[in-house]
């Protein structure tokens, strides 16, 4: 499944399917409202297709007849590209759920700083929900792709997040940008991984 048009048919069309999103990556369909204006940068159209728990959104870039980049943009002030195209986002979404704390765990940015923060998250998911794994691999292989491995999963988000700036930049009506997806924080801020 290669377009963004076929992979969002096949969710509508299959409600297990999307509840099976949500309940993995927390992507659903029906949240797709920003609740505030917003523009990129570079002017290229925004279309919001879902949204998640916290009130963020997925958006696509572009032009509607190509392959378009996704960016996520968080509630809390902070967006970015998560993937070339939805199947690309949705790959690392489904293969690395704990995502958006991997990047607010980075350290600014540093792909090492990420990959740690990934393994502890990984325990976490595994003692916490047990059932994720087979989750996972139902998703995938509903939605046409590959598990692939985490340090993969790790490098296209850095890399995705980092091709954000000039183009791909949100902006509110007013002028103000959000942040970036790399957050501040280093693993060692949660005491539980100490």
């Amino acid at each position: 499944m290669t377009s963004d048009n076929a992979i969002l048919d096949s969710i509508r069309k299959d409600s297990e399917l999307a509840e099976l999103l949500w309940n993995v990556c927390e992507f659903d369909l029906s949240r797709g409202d920003h609740g505030e204006p917003v523009r990129l940068s570079s002017g290229l159209a925004l279309e919001g297709v879902a949204g998640d728990f916290t009130g963020g959104t997925f958006f696509l870039c572009g032009d509607p007849q190509r392959t378009r980049p996704v960016l996520y943009a968080s509630s809390e002030g902070q967006a970015g590209l998560i993937g070339q195209s939805l199947a690309e986002a949705l790959e690392i979404m489904v293969g690395l759920p704990s995502w958006w704390d991997c990047l607010k765990f980075s350290g600014g940015g540093d792909l090492a700083v990420m990959r740690t923060a990934a393994e502890h998250l990984g325990q976490d998911e595994l003692g916490d929900e047990p059932e994720l794994g087979a989750q996972r691999a139902h998703l995938a292989t509903a939605l046409g792709m590959e598990l692939r491995p985490v340090p993969i999963l790790l490098v296209r988000l850095h890399d995705a997040v980092s091709a954000t700036t000039p183009d791909f930049v949100l902006t509110v009506e007013t002028g103000e940008t959000y942040e970036s997806l790399f957050g501040p924080w280093l693993p060692s801020r949660n005491r539980l991984w100490r």
